[in-house]
């Protein structure tokens, strides 16, 4: 009788699985607050990291890849942005030691994201999590240069390359 109340074929996750999903470069969650100043985006971004020092440094990193290779989606107050990187993750393989470097810890990211919070995170955007923290940072990216740098390294095509 124990037997037939056990659930056969359990689809939890594995200790390791979660531990990469942690880890993983597209763990995090967006919530958009609205359009800065011309050719900026204002985003709240979710992040986790094992300290509170490394969540904030992640999400600053994941602000940057969000606009690059997924997209910000729309609210009630703004339209949803398309990715730069129109190939998505696909562009960042191809042009792997360009985004390696890119991304490096204080690497060239920094110079387009900007935080508008105010000091670590705390209350709800600081969460306690079995791995580590989960921090909300208030953040502006400078969408518009952003684009302009990948567009001269080549890596996507100009807005105006059909005309």
């Amino acid at each position: 009788l124990a037997f037939l109340l056990l659930p056969f074929g359990s689809n939890s996750q594995s200790r390791q699985e979660r531990k990469q999903l942690f880890s993983s470069t597209t763990n995090y969650e967006i919530q958009m607050l609205g359009v800065g100043q011309d050719g900026t985006k204002v985003f709240k971004i979710w992040a986790y990291g094992k300290n509170v020092d490394e969540a904030i440094a992640t999400a600053k990193k994941q602000a940057v890849r969000a606009c690059l290779f997924r997209g910000l989606p729309g609210s009630e107050h703004t339209n949803a942005s398309p990715a730069i990187c129109d190939g998505g993750t696909a562009d960042e393989q191809q042009h792997a030691d360009f985004f390696r470097e890119f991304f490096t810890t204080g690497g060239q990211y920094l110079n387009y994201v900007n935080i508008t919070t105010d000091g670590v995170p705390s209350g709800q955007d600081r969460l306690k999590v079995k791995s580590g923290y989960k921090i909300g940072l208030k953040v502006q990216v400078l969408y518009n240069n952003l684009r302009k740098t990948i567009e001269q390294e080549g890596i996507c095509k100009k807005l105006d390359y059909l005309f």
